[in-house]
């Protein structure tokens, strides 16, 4: 694995060396753009919406657009001044229980891995995180952009979990979302009694990229027999069988018997 970035952990007066790696993996298959008669590659230009003209990068800038269409240009050096500061540490500020942190915070994980220098003192935080049940605030500053993170511990790893600051969370208040319906006991019981079916031990190795697995059969396939028609891909997702469409408890009726069969 190649380091993301190379630093150390400021944990009160002790610092410990360490690099951090992507904690996860794209498997996205690329697929370029191209001129179906030809196969000709799609490029992408910088053209001036007012004359088509294409723009050399010298003579691009950026700015703010303002209410009345006019624009507020930003140097590079005015850019530069507004970024964070650039610097090498993960600055611990405060030490919280994860449970008190909402799912819809977490963002993106990485692997925080000593330096050789620094074994002692990584493990020394990971024992302690460890014995306090609990997960270091932290900031950190990667791609010219300050973000917030978590540091926990995940078996022998401690783990930097990048977190999103409050700010960039919608307040799900803006969504229509449905008040003062009544739900009946009955319901509610058989709709607990399909989670109780379906309630499994969590084994994340057991889910599957599908799609990219039926993309590579389809693309080996095609590449084997180009004169032919690109097949369609089945859905396989599994129709729901139900009742009369307005009679929720048919529906929960029929659901219970399709996982029982």
């Amino acid at each position: 694995m190649k380091a993301l970035w190379k630093g150390g952990i400021s944990f009160g007066l002790v610092n410990i060396p360490v690099r951090l790696f992507s904690g996860s993996v794209t498997h996205r298959i690329d697929l370029d753009m191209i001129r179906k008669k030809d196969q000709c590659a799609i490029q992408y230009v910088r053209v001036c919406k007012k004359d088509g003209k294409e723009v050399p990068w010298d003579e691009i800038a950026k700015g703010y657009r303002k209410e009345n269409g006019d624009y507020v240009i930003l140097d590079k050096d005015e850019i530069a001044k507004a970024m964070p500061e650039k610097t090498q540490t993960i600055d611990i500020f405060e030490f919280v229980l994860e449970d008190e942190i909402p799912s819809q915070y977490l963002e993106k994980p990485y692997i925080v891995e000593p330096e050789k220098a620094a074994a002692k003192t990584y493990a020394l935080l990971r024992a302690a995180l460890k014995k306090s049940g609990k997960v270091g605030l932290c900031k950190f500053v990667l791609r010219q952009s300050e973000h917030l993170g978590i540091l926990k511990v995940e078996e022998d790893a401690i783990l930097l979990i990048q977190i999103r600051f409050d700010q960039d969370l919608r307040d799900p208040k803006e969504a229509k979302l449905p008040t003062g319906i009544t739900i009946q006991k009955k319901e509610l019981d058989m709709a607990m009694n399909i989670i109780d079916q379906l309630t499994e031990k969590f084994e994340p190795e057991k889910y599957k990229d599908t799609y990219k697995d039926e993309l590579i059969k389809l693309i080996k396939k095609k590449a084997a027999a180009p004169s032919k028609k690109t097949p369609v891909l089945k859905e396989r997702r599994a129709k729901a069988k139900t009742g009369a469409a307005d009679d929720l408890l048919e529906q929960l009726k029929a659901s219970l018997k399709a996982i029982k069969n």
